[in-house]
C-alpha cells in the first residue's frame, strides 16, 4: 500500500524558513516522479515543484523559485522541500504527491 507521510509544518514569520519532509512507504521515492502541492485556503490545488525519479530535473512554480528547493533521500525513502524567505502568500496546507496518492498535508502559516 502507497502511503506518504508529510511533516515540517507550522507557523513561520515572513522571511523565515521551512523544511518540509514526506517519508514514503509501499514504493521508492526513486522511481517516481514526486511532487509538492499546496491549496491555500479558499482556493484549489497548486503545483508548487516536481522532482523526477533519477534527481536530473527539478520544476518549480514561478513565484517560488529561487525560494524553495525540492530533494530527495533514496536511503531514507523520503521527499523534502526546503522552504526559505517565506511569505503570507506562502500559506497553505502542503501535500507531497505520487501519481494519485497524496498524503494527508502539514500546514504551513506564514505570518507575523
Amino acid at each position: 500500500e502507497v502511503q506518504l507521510v508529510e511533516s515540517g509544518g507550522g507557523l513561520v514569520q515572513p522571511g523565515g524558513s521551512l523544511r518540509l519532509s514526506c517519508a514514503a512507504s509501499g514504493f521508492r521515492v526513486s522511481s517516481a516522479i514526486m511532487r509538492w502541492v499546496r491549496q491555500a485556503p479558499g482556493k484549489g490545488l497548486e503545483r508548487v515543484s516536481a522532482i523526477n525519479s533519477d534527481g536530473s530535473i527539478t520544476t518549480y512554480e514561478d513565484s517560488v523559485k529561487g525560494r524553495f528547493t525540492i530533494s530527495r533521500d533514496n536511503a531514507k525513502n523520503t521527499l523534502y522541500l526546503q522552504m526559505n524567505s517565506l511569505k503570507p502568500e506562502d500559506t497553505a496546507v502542503y501535500y507531497c504527491q505520487a501519481g494519485p496518492a497524496r498524503g494527508q498535508g502539514t500546514q504551513v502559516t506564514v505570518s507575523s
